[in-house]
């Protein structure tokens, strides 16, 4: 903890900074339930499958960013990008380019 000190005593120098991630963590609560209920749905595939969308849903909604566009703008062509574009496609990068 000395080590960190400095990092953690950050609080006292701006107090706007929050002390307790319990808003980040409620904003993901029903992704986590999904993951975990949703695996047995249909198919072994089926469960991750779901889960990995509602994790993009639920990254829209946290940057307030209307889920069908988002979804409109990425989904054509998607098929022809290469694994390296992934980070390009996500909802904070689609964000960034259409702010």
């Amino acid at each position: 903890m000395v080590t960190l000190w400095k990092k953690l005593t950050r609080l006292l120098d701006y107090p706007e900074l929050e002390l307790s991630n319990n808003l980040a963590e409620n904003s993901m609560r029903p992704v986590a339930l999904g993951r975990k209920n949703w695996i047995h749905i249909g198919s072994p595939q089926a469960g991750p499958k779901v889960a990995a969308i509602l994790s993009v849903v639920e990254s829209c909604r946290r940057l307030q960013v209307p889920v069908r566009e988002y979804v409109s703008t990425i989904l054509p062509g998607l098929g022809n990008l290469t694994i390296r574009c992934v980070p390009d496609l996500t909802p904070a990068a689609w964000v960034a380019r259409h702010s």
